[in-house]
């Protein structure tokens, strides 16, 4: 699903350059479900900024999908974001004024289905996180469980390749983050291929394998014993 070769992202120059990643090698395959852990600065969230198509590397090569993704225009990046990818992030990123529906559909607006298709996908996707009661309901009415479901299920409602979750129970409370790592377990289960950032190891803990990252470099990259 995912292979990158001698990955650099430096940033700056001169005495300003930032060397984010170094030399990192590694691959992800499909179905599996993958914890990269790191202290702040660690190169953690650069390498999924880079792995989600939302940065590009300096040097090396990144296959997704066995397709090459470096030096490809920002229209390309798009496209391969929109099909092949979805998000999940710490601050849930809904828009306030719209529905939960609504906010699910928003990813469709670019894909071939019409109006009435999009919106049976986006309730079959909230009704597969348990929310459709909610579906009319905007994010202010819920709660932020509730929330960061509704941006799981736009996550899925393109029928992404790779889930990328950056710190996906930071801004919950401990019964919700249960609830949640549950659920992303279930999709995992369910075929779904999820890497996932967190400095939490409890959460790390539901991950089949755990990379950990210091100065831009990995350091261990081991299968989690649950």
């Amino acid at each position: 699903m995912i292979r990158i070769e001698k990955l650099n992202r430096v940033y700056g120059s001169g005495e300003t350059q930032v060397r984010a990643l170094s030399d990192v090698s590694l691959s992800i395959s499909e179905n599996e479900f993958v914890a990269i852990m790191g202290t702040s600065g660690s190169g953690k969230s650069t390498l999924m900024n880079v792995l989600g198509c939302l940065d590009s590397p300096s040097s090396g090569e990144y296959l997704l999908s066995g397709e090459s993704v470096k030096d490809i225009d920002d229209e390309q990046l798009s496209k391969i974001r929109n099909e092949k990818i979805g998000f999940i992030f710490q601050t849930f990123h809904l828009l306030p004024r719209l529905t939960a529906l609504d906010n699910v559909i928003l990813p469709l607006r670019y894909s071939e289905l019409d109006a009435e298709q999009a919106r049976q996908r986006g309730e079959e996707m909230l009704a597969k996180v348990g929310l459709s009661a909610r579906a009319h309901h905007k994010p202010f009415e819920m709660s932020g469980g509730q929330r960061q479901r509704v941006a799981i299920a736009r996550a899925l409602v393109n029928c992404p390749k790779v889930i990328f979750a950056d710190e996906p129970t930071g801004n919950l409370d401990s019964k919700t983050s249960l609830e949640i790592m549950q659920l992303l377990l279930d999709l995992h289960q369910q075929g779904q291929t999820i890497v996932m950032v967190t400095h939490e190891e409890d959460i790390a803990a539901y991950a089949q394998r755990v990379i950990r990252m210091k100065d831009g470099v990995v350091i261990e990259d081991r299968p989690c014993i649950n």
